[in-house]
């Protein structure tokens, strides 16, 4: 156990899910032990080891079993079965509330976790300085946290949570919640942390976070464990887990043949805007489109520095001369950060008629920074010399950019360095 920080073998949460409240006291007095009840495996056989030093990443969709883990190794929850073995004192930053006393100041609190984690006042006392300038949240410290907002209640968490010296950090999503300017400290803190070998486990959604922090990576799906290995592989499984593609692969067919999967195979697979702005002149329908990946994965994740594919399926419901196709990528407010269209890209191709079909692909390199954009598409053209959309499908998409390496604004120049 010496080489390891944490050890899980076998852990399995079970919970008892009753139609009806009334239905839980039925069964505790029933006489013949009725069962009223039926069992829901949060977690479900999980093992797994972490060895000292190293950054492991927790992922999985929603359900999956992440933070249940995470409350079984931090002590939180008890497991139905199984068995956890940890080597380190551990500091943990849960979901919002967790170990705080709402009706206490900053201050208490922070003596609070303090005690409960096993320091003497006065090894608090030599942390105190540290932990109010990681957490910057000024006069609040003293007030009590009930009236903090989210980000600053965050603030104070992570603050005690990395000053008070733990040789295993345990952090959920919880980070999200605070502004860019305090996650990129934390983000700080967590290489930090790598250069001194501490253990750090990493539950999040955000998938360059992933991709940039941990070692090894560790796939949850319906309470048990589906793969470990290099967070890229991981993250790759993952996306084809988001859109039940598991067991099969989705060819890239760059050149048009004719054969059209059935209308809406494709963005059936794509998280798509529930609440999609579409509008047109009806002469033509985008009724199909998707994005995929470098490895031919429809997917609304796609890695920097990888090339992938924007492609939609149009019916013409009557001739058009000279349409244009185009799609455009948005960021969370809507403006346009890129770009373009066939007739920028010189594209040639011929009119289409009543009742035909054509398949849209365009293929490029992704230099986006990592993060969350819009994906819009659109049919225009010219008619008797007017400008006119046929059909455009306004932010139908999200667009989830996977990076392990960032520069400044929206783009990447991809810089070659040297220093003399």
């Amino acid at each position: 156990m010496d080489e390891y920080a944490l050890k899980i073998e076998n852990i399995s949460k079970i919970y008892r899910l009753y139609d009806k409240p009334l239905d839980r006291l039925k069964e505790s007095l029933n006489p013949t032990r009725r069962v009223y009840h039926r069992q829901h495996y949060a977690l479900n056989g999980v093992s797994f080891d972490v060895k000292k030093g190293e950054s492991l990443g927790i992922i999985g969709v929603n359900g999956a079993g992440k933070s249940t883990i995470l409350k079984i190794i931090t002590g939180v929850l008890s497991p139905t079965s199984g068995r956890v073995e940890v080597n380190g004192k551990i500091s943990a930053l849960l979901e919002l509330g967790a170990g705080f006393n709402m009706e206490y100041t900053g201050i208490e609190n922070i003596y609070l976790n303090g005690t409960m984690m096993g320091f003497s006042r006065e090894e608090i006392d030599a942390r105190l300085k540290d932990i109010l300038e990681f957490a910057d949240i000024g006069d609040f410290v003293n007030q009590p946290v009930k009236t903090y907002s989210s980000g600053m209640f965050v603030r104070l968490a992570f603050a005690v949570a990395i000053n008070i010296d733990p040789e295993i950090l345990i952090v959920d999503e919880a980070l999200s919640v605070g502004d860019v300017f305090f996650q990129a400290k934390c983000y700080k803190k967590f290489e930090d942390f790598k250069a001194q070998g501490k253990t750090i486990i990493f539950v999040s959604h955000s998938l360059s976070s992933i991709a940039k922090y941990c070692d090894r990576v560790i796939l949850l799906n319906h309470g048990t464990k589906m793969a470990e290995g290099e967070p890229a592989e991981m993250i790759d499984l993952f996306k084809k887990v988001l859109v039940n593609q598991v067991d099969s692969e989705i060819p890239v067919d760059d050149d048009f043949d004719g054969e059209l999967p059935a209308q809406g195979t494709w963005k059936q697979q794509m998280t798509v805007n529930p609440n999609i702005n579409s509008y047109g002149s009806g002469a033509a329908e985008i009724f199909d489109f998707c994005i995929v990946d470098s490895k031919g994965n429809i997917s609304n994740k796609i890695e920097k520095g990888s090339t992938f594919t924007v492609k939609m399926a149009v019916k013409f419901n009557a001739s058009v001369q000279s349409p244009i196709f185009a799609f455009t990528i948005l960021d969370l407010q809507g403006t346009d950060i890129t770009g373009t269209n066939t007739m920028y890209e010189k594209a040639d191709f011929k009119d289409p008629q009543k009742g035909d079909i054509r398949e849209i692909s365009f293929t490029q390199r992704m230099d986006l920074q990592g993060g969350e954009y819009l994906l819009s598409l659109g049919c225009t053209g010219f008619k008797d010399g007017e400008f006119t959309v046929h059909h455009r499908l306004y932010q139908v998409c999200s667009l989830t950019v996977i990076s392990d390496k960032d520069t400044v604004g929206f783009y990447d120049m991809n810089s070659k360095v040297e220093v003399k």
